[in-house]
């Protein structure tokens, strides 16, 4: 039987996707054992037509070989199943765990600069955005 995939709500905010493990301590353990838990990050791309969305799966714990990781209950919102589109992209990424990339605290990113036209079309984007948003009473 395959290990159902799940998406797991944490109280601090963060979004882990991972399988349970199969060996957990025991029911009344106020502990539960993850096995190799992924963050769910959110990252925003403006485009030309707007703003988009899109997800990254990362390492949540990225200073450890380990694979299972154990967590405390109570730090727990939800816990549910992921969608079959999510289990594609965790079983794809999870595959090669023990080598993912460590974020590096180091990496530094370059600011562009928008050109005068790239500005004035955001702006005017922006603009349009906002008129369509007015409300009369």
């Amino acid at each position: 039987m395959v290990n159902q995939i799940r998406v797991i709500k944490l109280v601090n905010g963060d979004d882990i996707v991972c399988s349970l493990a199969e060996e957990q301590i025991s029911e009344k353990s106020p502990l539960l054992r993850l096995n190799k838990p992924l963050q769910i990050k959110y990252v925003s791309q403006v485009t030309p037509l707007g703003l988009k969305d899109y997800i990254a799966l990362i390492k949540w714990a990225a200073y450890t070989g380990d694979t299972i990781i154990t967590i405390p209950k109570d730090k727990i919102m939800t816990i549910t199943n992921a969608t079959a589109e999510m289990t594609k992209s965790y079983e794809k990424i999870s595959k090669n765990y023990l080598s993912l990339d460590v974020p590096k605290k180091d990496d530094v990113y370059e600011q562009e600069q928008l050109s005068d036209d790239e500005n004035e079309s955001f702006n005017k984007l922006w603009d349009d955005f906002r008129d369509s948003k007015k409300t009369y009473h």
